[in-house]
């Protein structure tokens, strides 16, 4: 017999804004993050398996294959929670950079959730899953969702967006990792500028391209540029072939920048890719997910 297949795309998503506000009693941090979707995306596939057990198949080095990959965590939390004794096989086709501050590995765990939702039919809502989503890690309510949000608490507190202008966005990692961890130990909320969280908000609900690249902003950011010259260098780089806003993503390392027009995307892309080895040219996705 046949066993049951089925594909989730898992995108990748960029923080336009990014505020942290202070830090809590449970020692996480409470933030406002303003999120949205690009198109680039790792496609996760998930088989159906003989033996009761989970299986994590994806031919990136960087990606665990054991229980510290947060797809596994899914899989395990439905199981255990639904009392699921049915294996599954979940393949990583991997297109985001690991430990890039882009969710890749939030985006892989909420996809994992989405598709065993189907796969094993256990007829959870989005907002169901939002939840469980919320106990893997802070990025995995959002991307379950999808489109573009604003998010509170540690990020699991979820309000829908419009989808924001339509641009093309750069993304550029360079080769190094960026401990997240690191970054909030180091940061000083005193000492740092915060973004205007509501006027991002504002210029994402009237459309105004104009004002969402004026209102960019990223509070870790000042700490990973302190930390790691690349990413500064990157950032400058942006700047200098004519990027029209440019941000740091989550912790970092990789480094965006929205671009409204065709020929402006092409030089900025292609001067990246003089010294930046991981360097992806993207519309902004922006659109939420839906039950099938």
């Amino acid at each position: 017999m046949d066993r049951l297949k089925l594909m989730e795309k898992a995108p990748a998503k960029i923080n336009l804004a990014l505020d942290v506000l202070f830090k809590r009693p449970d020692h996480f941090h409470e933030v406002e993050m303003v999120m949205t979707t690009v198109d680039l995306a790792d496609r996760i596939e998930l088989s159906e398996l003989k033996d009761d057990e989970i299986k994590i198949l994806s031919h990136n080095r960087y990606v665990p294959d054991d229980s510290r990959n947060l797809a596994y965590q899914a899989a395990d939390l439905l199981k255990k929670r639904y009392d699921i004794k049915q294996g599954v096989a979940i393949a990583i086709e991997k297109n985001i950079p690991v430990a890039a501050g882009l969710a890749g590995g939030s985006s892989d765990a909420a996809a994992t959730l989405r598709g065993l939702n189907k796969l094993w039919k256990l007829g959870l809502s989005m907002d169901e899953l939002a939840e469980i989503g919320a106990e893997i890690g802070s990025d995995v309510s959002f991307c379950v969702y999808g489109g573009t949000a604003l998010a509170k608490g540690r990020g699991e507190k979820i309000t829908h967006l419009p989808v924001p202008p339509s641009c093309w966005v750069v993304l550029a990692k360079p080769t190094i990792g960026v401990s997240t961890a690191e970054v909030y130990k180091r940061l000083n909320l005193s000492n740092v500028e915060h973004p205007n969280i509501r006027k991002m908000v504002e210029a994402i609900e009237q459309n105004n391209y104009e004002k969402v690249c004026q209102n960019v902003g990223n509070v870790l950011e000042s700490v990973t540029l302190s930390l790691y010259p690349e990413v500064k260098h990157i950032k400058m780089q942006m700047k200098k072939f004519g990027s029209d806003a440019v941000l740091m993503s989550g912790s970092g390392p990789t480094v965006f920048g929205l671009i409204e027009h065709d020929s402006r995307m092409n030089r900025v892309y292609n001067g990246l890719r003089g010294f930046c080895d991981q360097v992806y040219a993207v519309r902004l996705l922006g659109e939420r997910n839906y039950l099938e």
